[in-house]
């Protein structure tokens, strides 16, 4: 039998009663029983010291922990049972040395530690004080501690943690329906007041169902700085663990991008996988990506992003390999990894470079034939794909989800007099864009530099739709794009009061589509031929 914590100091016969405390059993029925108790007081007395017992539903002791006078240190106590019933199936019993009731730390355990109950059993004078226990409640985020006085009072557990069990889980299944997809609860920390955070979050929510998660909830703080560590305050980092447990969560996504330090302290906290924005969106990119080339590029921006995140890793479980003949212990797998890691970036990089010199190529055919190039830019999911459709008779994959165009499609379009030009889809562009991603679709959107035109495609209907416009705007001058011409396209059209639409087209100089319906295309096309060729209209009059 194994005592946890810090046996220093034990004599004999103290460590050899701590030991019997494992052939001591607790009835179901009971949280724990007065003999018991008065035990581990007298134990706790002596040795000036918390004592701690873990005990299962059934009432037998798994741990036996010593802590000093203010704490315990838990022990790892394995995995949290599975399934609907998220309880670990183990309540924690210890020892108060001045009769206090249960500390911040107390809960803090019950809730990331997934415990069904925490008491402290106070001393007063070698003698029982006061019981003092809570659980988490369905509907709170903590619990106020419960008294017991005296600890004779019964208290059937195990019927009492059955049914908290049903209720969490009827409360969770209420509550969404998930269907076997990913749970997850969205945070958003704001230390920019001039942002709106439930618009930032909404479309968090909307990355998130694109990559086959449903976010349940969301938490929002307001700070006037990071915290260095995990980002949010401890009031709030103890309010999310809660409600990861609450909401049967198994992932938590941040809004704004985290250093590996802070993911891997929080994922550490609460107990459950984390991600940032940039993550999400890198994974929707790898999870869509069909052509070859989409592939490379996805690779590439994950390799990049993950690269300082191997720095991060432990290297508790490193191997060392011996180089031949013996000169030093050779490279840890870190090193392994990061060199290999680093080595396979170069690769990527030279086979996309190779793929961008053959689209230098097709772009010079294009030139020397004089053929004219029209280019959909915009945020994502503003219809550019179904509008490319109704424009060239096309069939490119459309989706009403966020990055459901991945790779450049172009297509030639014939118009009267002999007149052709080429127009291209390209991928769709979001706010705080990974520069990753944008490095690594370089050699994609290097088709943007050579367009005669671009059609900065708007989802009109969208309530962010100025915010879109000005991230687009802000991408565009990024890549040096912003002196190039180009046409504002209001779509979804359909969706918006005409009068509320003309007067949004008429003070952006916009024209308006509806992509599924190929007509309302007419106005948009005639103008851009007229702008392409209107040197060739003007010498008719010559």
């Amino acid at each position: 039998m194994q005592i946890f914590g810090n046996e220093q100091g034990l004599k004999p016969a103290q460590r050899a009663a701590l030991i019997r405390l494992y052939d001591r059993k607790v009835p179901p029925s009971t949280l724990i029983s007065p003999s018991l108790a008065q035990t581990l007081c007298e134990i706790s007395h002596e040795l000036k010291r918390q004592i701690g017992l873990t005990l299962d539903r059934r009432g037998r002791v798994h741990h036996v922990i010593i802590g000093d006078a203010e704490q315990l240190f838990i022990p790892d106590l394995g995995r949290a049972r599975a399934g609907r019933s998220r309880f670990r199936g183990i309540r924690l019993i210890h020892t108060h040395l001045r009769n206090e009731p249960l500390s911040e730390d107390d809960l803090t355990d019950l809730i990331r530690l997934r415990l069904d109950l925490i008491a402290a059993v106070g001393i007063r004078e070698g003698r029982v004080g006061n019981l003092y226990h809570t659980h988490v409640l369905p509907d709170e985020l903590t619990a106020e501690p419960t008294v017991t006085t005296p600890l004779g009072e019964k208290m059937d557990f195990l019927a009492f943690i059955n049914a908290l069990e049903a209720e969490f889980s009827r409360r969770t299944i209420g509550a969404v329906e998930t269907e076997g997809q990913v749970r997850a609860l969205a945070v958003h920390v704001s230390v920019d007041k001039r942002l709106n955070p439930q618009t930032s979050l909404r479309e968090l929510s909307e990355l998130a169902n694109t990559a086959g998660v449903v976010v349940v909830d969301a938490i929002v703080q307001n700070r006037r700085a990071y915290d260095p560590k995990y980002v949010m305050g401890s009031g709030k980092l103890r309010d999310l663990l809660a409600m990861t447990m609450q909401l049967d969560c198994e992932l938590v996504i941040f809004d704004q991008d985290l250093s590996p330090h802070q993911v891997r302290a929080i994922a550490d906290f609460t107990d459950v996988n984390v991600i940032d924005r940039s993550q999400l969106i890198l994974d929707i990119f790898a999870r869509r990506a069909h052509t070859k080339e989409g592939k490379l590029a996805v690779e590439l921006a994950q390799l990049k992003y993950r690269l300082p995140r191997l720095a991060q890793r432990s290297t508790a479980f490193s191997r060392l390999m011996g180089g031949v003949g013996g000169r030093g212990p050779g490279e840890t797998q870190l090193e392994i990894d990061r060199r290999r890691a680093r080595e396979r970036i170069t690769a990527l990089e030279r086979t996309l470079k190779q793929t961008e010199s053959q689209r230098d190529n097709q772009r010079g055919r294009r030139g020397r034939r004089g053929v004219p190039v029209v280019a959909l830019v915009g945020y994502t999911n503003a219809g550019k794909s179904t509008l490319f459709n109704a424009i060239t008779h096309s069939d490119v994959l459309t989706e009403d989800k966020l990055f459901a165009t991945l790779h450049v499609t172009s297509r030639r379009l014939r118009f009267p007099q002999a007149r052709e030009l080429v127009i291209i889809d390209t991928v769709g562009f979001i706010r705080d864009l990974p520069k990753d991603l944008i490095s690594a679709f370089q050699a994609t959107l290097e088709e943007l530099r050579e367009a005669d035109i671009l059609l900065h495609v708007v989802d009109v209907s969208d309530p962010r739709m100025n915010e879109q416009m000005a991230s687009v705007e802000q991408i565009l001058a990024e890549m040096a794009l912003q002196d190039r011409p180009r046409m504002l396209v209001f779509n979804k059209a359909d969706l918006l009061e005409e009068e509320i639409l003309n007067n949004l087209c008429q003070m952006h100089q916009a024209f308006h589509t509806v992509a599924r319906d190929r007509r309302t295309t007419r106005p948009l096309m005639e103008a851009i031929e007229g702008r392409l060729w209107q040197q060739d209209q003007a010498q008719l009059y010559v």
